[in-house]
């Protein structure tokens, strides 16, 4: 009698979710097969139909929101491919091939030159060639090297920021994708063309690539910039390549994936519980998800974009609020490419057993305590990594469990949380210009060749010292998260609005200030303590060296009390007493709310942090004050 693969792993209520999976899976199916069938004149008659249906049910807010950026959005959403939307910006992209060593073509995209320097000669061989350090930056999963440059504001783009630095930027593409669907022993139409999973990403894609870029380059070794699943191909291809390390200057993890606990869905997380037979069963032995382009062709943009949103709710619990409505419509069509069944397997596999490992080949619907005694899958073996590690995660991320990607990571291994990010908003988050490029320009800047010494570790956190000091001095007032064409708030940090010299301004902006969430004013002797603390001449909190490591959480800030705390614990952090590493949590509907706000300066930041309180100005003369701040 043939093993039911799942048997007696699942209860009652995981066993109707997994049928309910089937129905939709084999739904979405049929929807696909008719939609292949149809003429083109049937699919622009469904197109226009789900346009209408959203002018209809669409407020004017939405509406507007939606036509901002229009050009630029509809610019890079319908830009056919990854040359395109770097000419769209005005740079000039290469395309290379390399080969792997078991016979997959990847496609390599790569950015050497700044605007209107086509004609120079970068990394060349021979005279008049100029040198740059390289840098290769690597996507995540079901993603091609596209989600790197969609973006609808070119200074948002890390890329394009980097060329105009002085790098010359490479960008790697896994087997299987939309630039890398080639082999030359199988069809992307066989089986075998798509047996493959992560363990394959990190002994051949990533190693190969690596290689034919410093043999093109003439570079004895480059810095690497991933994101998401990119990050967690690094952690394994570093750890199971020694020579690799020698290779590699930094490795800058966005977003790093190694250990997730696990999805917020609970049908989905029925599923990782199961065996790999029963994925393989709902979604077959070659790509998945390769129905989303079919979607798009059919479903007005803004359509698409819900439906998205929708998805990474249902997934992942994420809100997506960080990013714009013009951004996502420019991004999301680029968000998914095609990958192999097995390699989503492998990731539901690491989530079950809570270990970084390869790939399972002989899984076991259930194993008995004596089999599990002589049977063991290999682990990447990450505390080998002798590369600089430098992890940039968002507190807001569900796919991140620091603590134990820590425990699994080399010592040397420095961390930064920007508290209120989720996963996509690395790539595409209104403010990722200003908290997540800092850490990648310290960190590239630091780390330049693959000696890894001492000087440069020194260095590197002197840098990031000072970035997150320049941080909190730097007066901004950020849009709100509410949507893009809301002007009727606007948040602030304490940070920003006391390091303005006292004077007509600051007194004017203060007393209209409240607690973000938060009925009452801000207590008078409350503004007047921090007023004190923060003073034009003091030039705002230095970072220091964190000396016990805990969390201060302050709460409400709306009394006397607890604004002669915040004041008192401020001047024992700047004397060095308490340090740096304060982490403010969300206190919900009512208190004060940090660290899930919008406010890009002087925000809580990662291991070694400094908080801000996030305040929101009310309604009257909200544009005024923003404008008269901004100058």
């Amino acid at each position: 009698m043939p093993t039911i693969p799942f048997l007696r792993r699942l209860n009652l209520s995981e066993y109707i979710a997994l049928a309910g999976s089937f129905i939709l899976v084999g739904f979405e199916a049929i929807i696909r097969i008719l939609t292949l069938a149809l003429p083109s004149t049937v699919i622009s008659l469904f197109y226009g139909a789900s346009r209408r249906l959203f002018n209809r049910f669409t407020s004017r807010a939405e509406k507007t929101a939606q036509k901002k950026k229009q050009h630029v959005s509809s610019g890079i959403r319908d830009a056919s491919d990854f040359v395109d939307m770097c000419a769209f910006y005005g740079y000039y992209a290469e395309e290379h091939v390399v080969q792997t060593g078991d016979g997959y073509l990847l496609g390599l995209h790569r950015l050497a030159y700044k605007k209107g320097r086509e004609d120079q000669r970068v990394n060349s061989w021979g005279r008049g060639s100029i040198k740059k350090n390289v840098v290769y930056m690597h996507h995540g999963l079901m993603m091609n090297s596209e989600v790197w440059v969609c973006l609808t504001d070119e200074e948002r783009c890390l890329p394009f920021q980097l060329v105009e630095r002085g790098y010359d930027v490479w960008f790697g593409n896994n087997r299987g994708n939309k630039y890398s669907k080639k082999s030359i022993h199988h069809s992307p139409t066989d089986i075998p063309f798509w047996n493959f999973s992560m363990d394959e990403f990190a002994f051949h894609d990533i190693p190969d690539s690596i290689q034919y870029i410093l043999e093109t380059t003439s570079q004895p070794s480059l810095s690497y910039i991933g994101f998401s699943q990119g990050t967690a191909q690094a952690f394994a291809t570093l750890s199971v390549h020694p020579k690799l390390n020698d290779q590699v200057n930094v490795f800058i993890a966005l977003a790093p994936a190694m250990s997730p606990a696990g999805l917020s869905n609970g049908i989905v997380d029925a599923l990782c519980k199961t065996s790999p037979q029963v994925l393989f069963l709902l979604f077959g032995r070659r790509s998945i998800l390769s129905s989303a382009t079919m979607w798009q062709s059919i479903l007005y943009p803004p359509i698409f974009v819900r439906f998205i949103d929708m998805g990474l709710s249902f997934l992942f619990g994420w809100h997506a609020k960080n990013m714009s409505a013009s951004q996502k419509l420019a991004a999301y069509p680029h968000l998914y490419s095609f990958t192999s069944v097995k390699s989503v397997v492998h990731w539901f596999q690491i989530m079950r057993t809570k270990s970084f490992q390869m790939y399972d080949d002989d899984v076991q619907p259930v194993v008995s305590r004596s089999v599990s005694k002589y049977t063991k899958v290999a682990k990447f073996p990450t505390r080998n990594i002798k590369t600089p590690v430098v992890l940039v995660y968002g507190g807001s991320d569900s796919l991140v469990d620091i603590k134990v990607m820590l425990k699994e990571l080399p010592s040397h291994t420095i961390a930064t949380e920007v508290p209120h990010y989720e996963h996509l908003d690395f790539l595409w988050a209104r403010e990722v210009d200003e908290l997540v490029f800092p850490h990648v320009y310290d960190a590239l800047e630091s780390f330049t060749d693959a000696e890894h010494s001492q000087e440069e570790y020194a260095r590197y956190r002197t840098a990031r010292h000072a970035s997150i000091g320049a941080g909190l001095r730097r007066p901004m007032i950020a849009p709100s998260d509410v949507s893009d064409d809301d002007a009727a708030h606007s948040l602030v940090s304490y940070a920003d609005v006391a390091s303005m010299p006292p004077g007509e301004e600051a007194d004017e902006l203060l007393p209209h200030l409240v607690i973000h969430n938060a009925a009452s004013p801000v207590h008078a002797d409350t503004r007047k303590r921090i007023h004190q603390e923060y003073d034009g001449s003091s030039g705002g909190v230095s970072p220091v060296t964190p000396t016990n490591g805990g969390a201060l959480d302050y709460g409400n800030v709306n009394s006397n009390e607890n604004g002669h705390a915040i004041t008192q614990n401020l001047r024992r952090m700047r004397s060095g007493s308490i340090g740096s590493n304060i982490s403010f949590e969300n206190k919900g509907s009512k208190g004060i709310m940090i660290g899930a706000s919008k406010a890009v300066s002087g925000m809580v930041k990662g291991v070694e942090t400094i908080g801000s309180m996030v305040i929101t100005s009310d309604e009257g003369g909200t544009r005024d004050r923003r404008k008269r701040c901004r100058k």
